[in-house]
C-alpha cells in the first residue's frame, strides 16, 4: 500500500525572501522565457530560478541550480522546518466555467513504489526527454522542488476531516497565483491528526493526476542512489476523489500542415465513422457533460462551420482499439487518437508526443479563436474526463493519451520543498 508520511519541510522564510506570492511560479512545463523573465522580475528569489536553472558562459545549469539552492539556505532565505508535519492546502478558484470552487488536500511525502495495483497507478503516458532534465536537477539539488498531484479514495472524507481543525485558524503561508487561485497552507503536526490520515489512506491506492514525468524521476533517483533514507521518498499533495472542489477541465486539439492528401483522408474518415450534426454557433462546440457515445466538436479553418462528430458505432472504436481494455475503448481521446490522429493522418506515437501538426490548448474561446485567425486548420473540441472514467482506465494498468486530462488548478511550485539527504 502507498506510505504517507509527514515531512520536515524546506520553505521560504517570508522576513528574509519577501512574500510568498512574489516567489511561487507554475509547474516547470507551462514556463517559457518570458515567463520566466516575469517571475524573476518579481523577485530574484522566485523559485524558478533553480527549477528551471540557467547558467552565464555555457555553464552547467544544474550546478547553478545546486549553488543557488545551497546559498538561499545558507542565507535564510529558505529554512528547514524542526518538526514533520502534513501540511493542509486549500486552494479557492474560478474554474474556466466560470464557478467558484475550493480544493482541499495535504502536502506530504510518499514512499516512492513501482506502479501497480493497490499502490500508485498513472493515467498518462510520458516521454523520456523532461524525465532526463529532471533527474539530473534532482541529483544536482537533492530536492523534490514541485509536489506531484495525486488523487485517493475516501467517500467519507476521513482524511479531511481529521485536518480541518487544524485550518480553524491563521494560515501559515498564503498566496495568490497568476490564474488568481488563492493557496492557503497550514502546518499540521499533531500526531493524532497524522496518524487518523495514515488510517484513513492505509488501504489506498493513489492515482497520479499530474507529475508522471516527475514521479518516474523520483523513481529513478531513489534506485540510483539505493538503500533506504530519505531519497526513498517524493514530494505529492493528495486530494480525495470525493472532494467538492475537484475538477477535471479538457484539452483540446488543433491540427496543422494539412495537405490536400490529408485534408481528404480525414473528411472522408468523419464520413465513414461519424454523425455529423451541424450546430447553430461555434459556442456549442464543446460537447456537453453526459453526452452519449464518443462525441468532440469540430471546426475547420476551410469552411468555418461547427459540427459535433458522433461515434456512429462502438464496433469501429473496438476494431481500432483492438488488444486495449474495454474502459480506454470508450475514451474520446482515445478514440480520435487511434482512428482520426493516426488513421486519417497517418501520425506516429513519436509525431504526436513531438506536437508535429498538432498542438493543445486548455482554453476553448483560445481554440477557437486558432482556427478562426488561421493559426490552425482545425480543432476538435473535447469534452472533460469524468473522474469516474480516469479510474476504470488506470485500474486496466492503461495509460491514456497525453492530455486526457486537465486537472484544475496547478499546485505552485515553491509552496514546499522536500529534502532527499
Amino acid at each position: 500500500m502507498a506510505r504517507i508520511e509527514p515531512l520536515r519541510a524546506v520553505r521560504y522564510e517570508p522576513a528574509t525572501a519577501g512574500p510568498l506570492e512574489r516567489l511561487i511560479a507554475p509547474p516547470y512545463d507551462v514556463i517559457d522565457d518570458d515567463a520566466r523573465r516575469q517571475l524573476l522580475a518579481r523577485s530574484h528569489h522566485n523559485v524558478v530560478a533553480i527549477d528551471l536553472p540557467e547558467a552565464a558562459d555555457g555553464d552547467d545549469p544544474y550546478q547553478a541550480a545546486h549553488d543557488i539552492y545551497a546559498g538561499w539556505q545558507r542565507d535564510g532565505i529558505l529554512v528547514r522546518e524542526e518538526r514533520p508535519a502534513l501540511w493542509a492546502l486549500t486552494q479557492d478558484y474560478t474554474g474556466p466555467d466560470g464557478r467558484p470552487y475550493t480544493r482541499h488536500g495535504f502536502l506530504c511525502r510518499v514512499r516512492v513504489e513501482d506502479y501497480g495495483a493497490g499502490r500508485i497507478r498513472p493515467h498518462e503516458r510520458t516521454h523520456p526527454e523532461p524525465k532526463q532534465d529532471r533527474l539530473r536537477l534532482t541529483r544536482a539539488t537533492q530536492a523534490n522542488l514541485s509536489p506531484i498531484f495525486s488523487l485517493y479514495p475516501d467517500p467519507d472524507q476521513l482524511a479531511w476531516a481529521a485536518l480541518e481543525p487544524g485550518t480553524r485558524g491563521e494560515p501559515r503561508a498564503a498566496a495568490r497565483d497568476d490564474d488568481g487561485t488563492l493557496n492557503r497552507l497550514w502546518a499540521i503536526d499533531d500526531a493524532g491528526a497524522i496518524e487518523a490520515v495514515q488510517a484513513a489512506l492505509a488501504e489506498s491506492e493513489l492515482l497520479i493526476a499530474d507529475g508522471h514525468h516527475r514521479y518516474e524521476t523520483a523513481r529513478a533517483y531513489a534506485d540510483e542512489i539505493g538503500g533506504e533514507g530519505e531519497h526513498r521518498y517524493v514530494l505529492m499533495y493528495l486530494c480525495s476523489l470525493a472532494d467538492s472542489g475537484l475538477t477535471i477541465f479538457p484539452t483540446h486539439r488543433l491540427l496543422s500542415g494539412l495537405d490536400e492528401a490529408r485534408r481528404e483522408r480525414l473528411r472522408e474518415t468523419i464520413e465513414r465513422d461519424f454523425e455529423v450534426t451541424p450546430l447553430a454557433s461555434p459556442d456549442e462546440l464543446e460537447p456537453p457533460a453526459g453526452t452519449p457515445g464518443v462525441a468532440f466538436g469540430y471546426l475547420e479553418a476551410a469552411n468555418g462551420r461547427p459540427v459535433r462528430l458522433t461515434l456512429r458505432s462502438q464496433d469501429t472504436a473496438d476494431a481500432a482499439l483492438a488488444g486495449r481494455p474495454e474502459p480506454f475503448r470508450r475514451l474520446d481521446t482515445a478514440v480520435l487518437e487511434a482512428i482520426v490522429l493516426e488513421g486519417a493522418l497517418g501520425m506516429s506515437e513519436d509525431d504526436i508526443s513531438h506536437l508535429r501538426g498538432l498542438a493543445y490548448s486548455k482554453d476553448f474561446a483560445d481554440a477557437r479563436a486558432a482556427v478562426e485567425s488561421g493559426r490552425a486548420e482545425a480543432a476538435f473540441f473535447m469534452r472533460a474526463t469524468p473522474v469516474a472514467q480516469v479510474q476504470e482506465v488506470a485500474a486496466t494498468g492503461e495509460s491514456m493519451p497525453p492530455k486526457s486530462t486537465y486537472f484544475y488548478p496547478k499546485v505552485p511550485t515553491g509552496l514546499l520543498f522536500n529534502p532527499l539527504a
